[in-house]
């Protein structure tokens, strides 16, 4: 379960920890529960966010988290499924991590771009 590979690679030494996986819930409940899950590992949530298309039931939740000093994002890429499935998890050095934020953001908001509200949270990230 994604709480299990969290729990087992959250620790690792790089600033990213990229999960991919399908999520029979919405992309509320997804984050939540990723969110959870980090607090569960020991981590503090310290910023949480989502982006999805409706055109295709695919999203990310970023979840920012400190520990000890340490900092951690967590990339949740998720797809729409009838059950619970974790496909891969990777970590990624400090600029592999951001290219790939970056990029799939990108992919799920570029139908939108005409739109302020994520014009601007683009610009911000």
């Amino acid at each position: 379960m994604i709480e299990g590979v969290i729990k087992d690679n959250i620790e690792s030494d790089t600033f990213w920890l990229v999960i991919i996986f399908k999520t029979p819930l919405g992309p509320s409940e997804t984050m939540e529960r990723i969110a959870k899950a980090v607090e569960n590992a020991g981590w503090k949530v310290t910023f949480k966010a989502n982006w999805w298309t409706a055109d295709i039931p695919y999203g990310l939740v970023r979840i920012d988290a400190k520990k000890n000093g340490r900092e951690k994002i967590i990339l949740g890429k998720w797809i729409l499924g009838r059950e619970w499935k974790v496909i891969r998890a990777e970590s990624l050095e400090l600029e592999k991590g951001k290219d790939e934020f970056f990029r799939t953001v990108d992919s799920i908001t570029s139908t939108l771009i005409h739109d302020p509200v994520i014009r601007t949270m683009r610009e911000q990230y």
